[in-house]
């Protein structure tokens, strides 16, 4: 793994072992060679992976529409910030950047971001690993709801054990490292359920 996305919250959250896990997320990764792909802000947990990374001696590329330039504020000392014109294109070039994405805390964006990775690699549209730091249980009942989707009949099995789940960030790049993704089709016959 070469390079992984991060996408997270662009404010700190309540709990300030959210930014603390963030910078350190920043430092393991320039620590093991892996390239940061992130939305490109200096806000919140967002520029604390990023500055986690660049004190580390790691190299950042942010992606940035336009239109948020201003309100998130673009991070200056990047190694490359890369600006686009809509949040899809952002997505599409954090996709085309990453080996893997890892998701922090964060809002409806993170998760808007988060879902369509996770729905594409489902599509077969890539075969990366989407991993989840869950820091302080905070993803516990999201994890709740995809087990709720299996038991209803809305996914399979197969597709919900694609996340990949810890709070530890050394065995989340572990588990990422050794992920193979699924063979299977997502579709769901009748006789599944």
């Amino acid at each position: 793994m070469k390079s992984i996305t991060v996408f997270c919250g662009s404010s700190f959250g309540s709990n300030d072992i959210y930014r603390q896990q963030a910078i350190l997320l920043g430092e393991t990764l320039a620590k093991q060679n892996i390239q940061l792909v992130y939305g490109g802000a200096i806000t919140g947990l967002m520029g604390a992976v990023a500055d986690g990374a660049l004190n580390s001696g790691g190299k950042v590329i942010g992606v940035l529409p336009y239109f948020l330039q201003k309100k998130e504020i673009a991070h200056k000392k990047l190694t490359e910030l890369i600006l686009v014109e809509t949040m899809h294109e952002r997505k599409t070039k954090m996709n085309d950047l990453c080996d893997g994405v890892i998701v922090l805390p964060g809002g409806y964006g993170t998760l808007e971001e988060f879902f369509e990775m996770i729905t594409w690699a489902q599509l077969g549209l890539h075969k990366k690993p989407i991993a989840v730091l869950n820091i302080d249980r905070f993803y516990d009942d999201l994890i709740r709801l995809t087990q709720t989707m299996v038991d209803k009949g809305f996914l399979k099995q197969i597709n919900r054990d694609m996340l990949l789940i810890n709070d530890n960030i050394d065995e989340l790049l572990e588990m990422m490292k050794n992920y193979e993704a699924p063979v299977v089709g997502k579709w769901i016959s009748k006789e599944e359920v």
